[in-house]
Order: structure tokens, then sequence, then C-alpha cells
């Protein structure tokens, strides 16, 4: 199977990591770069612009105040989102991955995200709980295959598929049904997949993907592709050829990507 393989980075990462994105896209390690927008951060948009790299742009989400679930933030969302379209408009990507929100409601996250009025976007799904104690808020949007439905039939937006994030809500749901023997390893990876699978039924865009260091926790994790308990194989076996897959490892130094490297060869080796 082929891939295009897309580098995470945000509009900050002007330093290290932008001189080392240079050489590795050189090398052909990767395909694309996804930026994730730090609002406020336009000052870098020249130095990106330089890069004769591929783009695509991730919109901030509520940990940097854009939050389309809360009806209070929508002046506030709309003025971030102006900047990412800023960042998506010189840097000609190709999608602008956007999450719903946190707390409050999905109708809400639907009537903002149709209000945006940008063919680029794409809802990405998202854990049901957020990371205790640091995420500003308790219960995403965008958690199962009715709220990004809702999202994308009000917005006529596509959709970015986190695998990752996937395992995490069906995790929560498993959790949360009364049971008086716990679930096996086999019934709960029945029942991921079965979660995954309702997901694909919606023709995601583009992909993100890592490992996952507890395949039955509920929170979101980002380790390194080939450490966790993830099927890897056949996870990539669900995507079409020529998708976009961004590794969103966790990056263990700042002045150099080599663990990156290494995940990007796990993945192309495995195949």
């Amino acid at each position: 199977m082929v891939y295009k393989l897309g580098l995470k980075l945000w509009s900050v990462n002007t330093d290290f990591y932008y001189e080392e994105a240079i050489r590795l896209y050189n090398d052909g390690i990767f395909d694309y770069i996804e930026l994730y927008v730090v609002p406020n951060t336009l000052d870098t948009l020249e130095k990106w612009g330089k890069l004769n790299i591929p783009f695509v742009i991730h919109c901030p989400h509520f940990a940097h105040g854009f939050n389309l679930a809360k009806s209070e933030k929508k002046e506030s969302n709309k003025k971030i989102f102006e900047q990412v379209q800023r960042f998506a408009d010189e840097l000609n990507a190709e999608y602008i991955v956007v999450h719903g929100g946190i707390d409050g409601n999905i109708d809400e996250t639907a009537k903002q995200f149709a209000s945006l009025n940008e063919p680029r976007a794409l809802i990405e799904n998202k854990p049901y709980v957020a990371l205790p104690n640091r995420m500003g808020g308790n219960f995403c949007r965008g958690y199962n295959i009715e709220e990004i439905k809702l999202v994308m039939d009000a917005a006529k937006c596509g959709f970015c598929l986190d695998f990752g994030h996937a395992v995490c809500a069906a995790n929560s749901f498993l959790d949360l049904t009364p049971r008086p023997i716990p679930y096996s390893i086999e019934e709960r990876e029945v029942a991921l997949y079965s979660y995954i699978n309702e997901f694909l039924v919606l023709k995601p865009s583009m992909f993100h993907l890592t490992d996952i260091a507890d395949i039955s926790s509920p929170y979101d994790s980002h380790p390194h592709i080939g450490s966790g308990q993830l099927d890897i194989k056949r996870i990539l076996k669900l995507i079409p050829q020529n998708k976009n897959i961004t590794v969103e490892t966790i990056k263990n130094s700042k002045e150099n990507l080599y663990d990156f490297i290494e995940d990007t060869e796990w993945l192309k080796n495995i195949q």
C-alpha cells in the first residue's frame, strides 16, 4: 500500500524542527507538514511560506481558546479561524483539520462549524473524556459517528479519522456499560474495531495515527509507532491507498526529529 505520511508541527516551530523538516522532506522521509496554528503567530507565516512542501493546516483547539461547542466563544472563534484561513490560503493547504470543542453541545458545534463556510475543513473525531486536569473541560464533542455526522451534514465538510481517539472513545463506552464480568482482551478488541469501522463508513479524507500505550484506556496518548498495543498492521489495512496519514507521535527531542524518522520507517517496513 502507498500512503502520504505527514509530519505534525506547530506554527511556532521555526527553529530546530523547521530546519530538520527541510532536511527530512528532501530525504523523502515524509510527504507533507500538518501545521497546528497557534493563535497570533501570523508573523511566522512568511517563513513557512518559503518551504516548497505541501501543507495541511490544523486549527487551534480549546487549549488555545477555540471552542465551537460554546456559544459565548463564537466571536473569538471567528477571529481565530480567520488567522487559520490566512495560513491555509498562503500555504495552499489541502485541508484544515478542526476539533468539535469541549463541553458545550454538539448542536452549537454544528452551527458554528457551518458558519465558517470553509470547504477545506475536516471535522476530527475525539475521545469521549478529556485528559484530566489538563484540557480545561470534561467531555469532547465529536466522539462518535452520530456527532461527527451531524457536523458533516450541517457544514458540508469532510472528516479526519484519528484512530487513537476512536479507541479512547470506544473504551469509555465499554467502561460505562454495566457488566458483571470484565471484558476480555479479545472482546474489547472486537468492540474497538467495530467502533473504528463505524467511522470508516464516513469515508475519511485523511487520518491521524499514533500507537496506544494502553489499549483499554479512555485517555489519549501519543507513543511511538510499534511501542504500544495497537495493531498497526491491521490499522494500515483499513486505510485506502494514497491517503494522508499524519504521524502524531510525541517528540523526544527539541533539537532533532530522529524519533519521527523511526516512526515513519516502522510504517514503511510493516507493509
